[in-house]
Parts: structure tokens; sequence; C-alpha cells
């Protein structure tokens, strides 16, 4: 009866406790406590004591963490205006990971960093700035490209003019000269392309002379400027010395280009007078002086056109007859080969050798006795070896002279017979073809013979 007794009072002890409100965990852990003192009866005073002080504790704890929660509810009821829920659904937890915004933007569109903002919102220009890493400046308004070209460098500068300056010989045209130096950047070198191209000319012809000059001139103000040309010619002055070693007539020649230069107002008026009492050297001294006598010479003239001379092709015509004339004569005075080659040299017209050929198959029907023949079949044969005057000039000259042969005979009335005679000669001496010498016109001796004969032409 008694273990039935204490199981009912047991059974119905559990039964009392299962039935307790959620909000009396407290007060039920204190009655239990005393139900198992009262059960067990076991327990000392201390031990006693020390289970009632944990339990208070651990009442407090619940206590503290139900506020907790009701003052976050509270809260959470104010913001959203939602005041049944509770803290421990979904809607009242606050994730920290959560990326939306706290401040009740978020990626519905109401601005923020990289976000498009809000449906209908209107943005104002703003001032693009170039520090912005997206910053484009095509899209600032037009862009120009510009093409930079570096400095030509003075080991390099050598190499880059020396073949403009060569070709310009050739063609003769400053403004392509001045195109190609706009492509290039000589910076502070600039009067090194004009000492070049003197320095050039000084070995070269006196045709190549005249086109440095003419040079000098048109680039003064287009690329150039009157300093620059001064800056060269300085330091042509100063290497004169080396200059002469391989051309002997420098300081004359380089005379020439001072005073050329300051008629052509390529150089300053005063360039002259800078040099005056401060002239060490002896040959920058006769190149100065003669400058000096050459300008005081043409006071009155403008432009020193004829201190070079017309070159080549650019000569009149009638001047370059002159000139082959004078040779040709000259020659039948003194006999001299290599100075006739020097002179047709000089005038630079190979285009032109038939015409000497012309003048001197002319000169000696025009002669008397065997002397010119002798002498213009020398000449001739000189030049036939040198290649000064090709198969086609020598060709030309005689066929001139053969399609004039009749004009020539109203004033020599002897031309058949002296050309026939110097064509043989010329063949003999290989100077001539064989087709040429039998393309030589002959007119035949026509006489009357007597009455008795009948009155007939006999040839």
């Amino acid at each position: 009866m008694w273990l039935l007794s204490l199981s009912s009072s047991s059974w119905w002890n559990a039964r009392e406790q299962d039935t307790r409100p959620w909000g009396s965990t407290s007060i039920g852990s204190k009655e239990e406590s005393l139900s198992d003192t009262e059960v067990n009866g076991s327990w000392t005073p201390q031990e006693k004591a020390l289970h009632e002080a944990r339990i208070k504790a651990k009442a407090k704890r619940r206590l503290r963490r139900t506020s907790s929660r009701d003052s976050t509810r509270e809260s959470l009821s104010e913001n959203t205006g939602d005041p049944g829920t509770e803290p421990t659904s979904p809607k009242g937890k606050i994730n920290t990971n959560d990326r939306k915004s706290r401040m009740g933007k978020g990626r519905g569109g109401a601005g923020g960093k990289g976000v498009w903002g809000a449906a209908g919102m209107v943005y104002e220009m703003e001032e693009p700035d170039a520090k912005d890493p997206n910053y484009d400046e095509s899209y600032q308004g037009d862009t120009v490209y510009a093409t930079v070209t570096p400095e030509l460098e003075e080991q390099d500068l050598e190499k880059t003019v020396t073949p403009i300056v060569q070709e310009y010989f050739e063609h003769g045209d400053t403004r392509e000269v001045q195109m190609l130096l706009k492509e290039l950047n000589l910076g502070q070198h600039r009067f090194e392309f004009s000492s070049l191209a003197v320095s050039l000319s000084l070995e070269g012809k006196a045709s190549h002379r005249e086109l440095t000059s003419r040079l000098l001139s048109d680039l003064v103000g287009k690329g150039l400027t009157e300093e620059d040309t001064a800056r060269a010619f300085d330091r042509i002055l100063k290497d004169l010395p080396d200059l002469i070693l391989d051309t002997p007539d420098a300081p004359q020649m380089l005379g020439q280009f001072v005073a050329r230069a300051i008629a052509d107002h390529a150089l300053p008026l005063d360039f002259l007078d800078r040099y005056k009492g401060m002239v060490d050297c002896v040959h920058a001294r006769a190149a100065l002086d003669r400058a000096a006598v050459l300008l005081s010479m043409k006071r009155e003239i403008v432009r020193l056109d004829n201190v070079w001379g017309v070159g080549g092709g650019q000569r009149p015509v009638k001047h370059l007859i002159k000139e082959m004339n004078l040779l040709l004569k000259e020659f039948l005075v003194s006999g001299d080969v290599s100075e006739a080659e020097r002179c047709l040299r000089d005038l630079e017209v190979p285009h032109f050798h038939h015409e000497l050929v012309y003048e001197a198959v002319i000169m000696v029907l025009e002669s008397k006795g065997d002397t010119a023949i002798r002498m213009m079949v020398k000449l001739l044969q000189a030049f036939w070896k040198m290649g000064l005057i090709t198969l086609d000039q020598m060709n030309r000259g005689f066929q001139r002279v053969f399609g004039e042969l009749p004009e020539i005979s109203l004033d020599v009335p002897h031309a058949h017979a002296i050309l026939e005679s110097f064509v043989e000669l010329c063949y003999q001496e290989s100077v001539i073809t064989k087709h040429l010498r039998d393309t030589c016109p002959s007119r035949g001796r026509k006489r009357f013979v007597s009455e008795g004969d009948g009155g007939q032409l006999k040839n």
C-alpha cells in the first residue's frame, strides 16, 4: 500500500507540472526543488542553500533574456509599424550578413553607390572629372591627334641629311627639300643642315654650289633663319684647315658663298663686321677677304647671280654655243687637250656635246690648211676615247653638217672636198664608223668637153 500511494503521488506531481503555464517556470522550479527535498530528505542545509542559489541565478538569467527580447520587439514595432511581430519570428530577426541598406534603401533603385536610382528620377548633367578612372576624352568633344617626331640626334644628322642634299643636286627642287625638312625634327641642330650642304657642294661641281646658294636663300624664313645660316658659316670657317686637304680652293669658294649669301639676304649684313680683327686663321681670313672684295665690286647689284656661273642645262643655248667656240679656238692655239676637257666638263651639258662636234667640223671647213684638220681629229679622238662624246653624239654632229652642206657651200665653195678628206681621216683614226663615212655626201665633178665631142657632157 505504501508503494502504491508513493507512485500515485509522483504521477500526480508530474501531471501538475505538465499543466503549468509557460510563464511560471521559475516558481515551478522552486516548488520542484522543495518537493525533491521533501521526497529525498537526504540533503544537508548547505547543499540545500547552494541548490536554491543556483535556481535563483537561473531565474534571473531567464528574466534578463526575456526583457531584452521584449525591448527588441518594441523597437522593431516602432520602426516597421507592425506591433504584433514576435521576436522569434523571421520578420523580427536582424541578419547582420544582409546586404540591404539599413537606411531603408536597397536594390529597389532608390539611389546609392552602384545602383540605377529610383524610377522616374532625372539626373542633372555633371562636369566630367579628368581624374575619374572612367574618364574618356573622346566623348568630351573633338579629339585632335598629332604626330610627335623625336628630335634627331647629332650622330644621325649626317646620315639623314646627306642623301637629301645629294638628291637635291639631281632635281634642284628647293620645295621638296623644304618638305623633307619639315618631317625632320632637327631641333637645336638646324644650322648644321646648311653647313653640311655647303661642305658637300665644295667637293662637287660649280652647278652644285649654285644650287646650294639658291637653297640657302629659299630656306631662310621657311625653316631656317639668318642666324642659323650665320652659325653654319661659323662652323665652316673653323673647319677650313680640314676642308683644304680635300679641296685646295676651299677658302676662295667659301668667300664666294659668303658674298652670295649676304647678297641674297641669307646672312646678316653685318656678318663680315663680326670678324674684323678677330680672325687668326690664315685660311679663314682669305675667305672673308674674298667675300669683302666681291661685295665691294658688286655694290650696285642686288644678287651675285654669276658668282658660280649658270650651271648645266639652265644656260641659254647661244651661251653654250659661244663657250664651245671659245673652247675650240683656245685648243687650236694651245693644243692642250686636258684644258679643253676641263672646260667641256665644266659646262655640264653632256646631252649637248653634239654641238661641239658640229662646231668642230664647221671650223675645219672654214679653216685654211691641214693644221686645223689634224688638230680637230686629235681632239675628237681624245674625247671619243675618254667617253665625253658618245657614238650617238658623234653621229648626230656629223649628220647635222651633212644636212646643212648645201648652205655651207655657198660661203665655202670647197666645203665638199674638205669634208670628204676630213671624214676619211676621222674614219682612219677610228673616230667615226664606216656607215657614217659612207653617208657623207659627195658632189661629182662635171666638165664640158671640146666641140668635136659633139657637146656631150662627160663625167
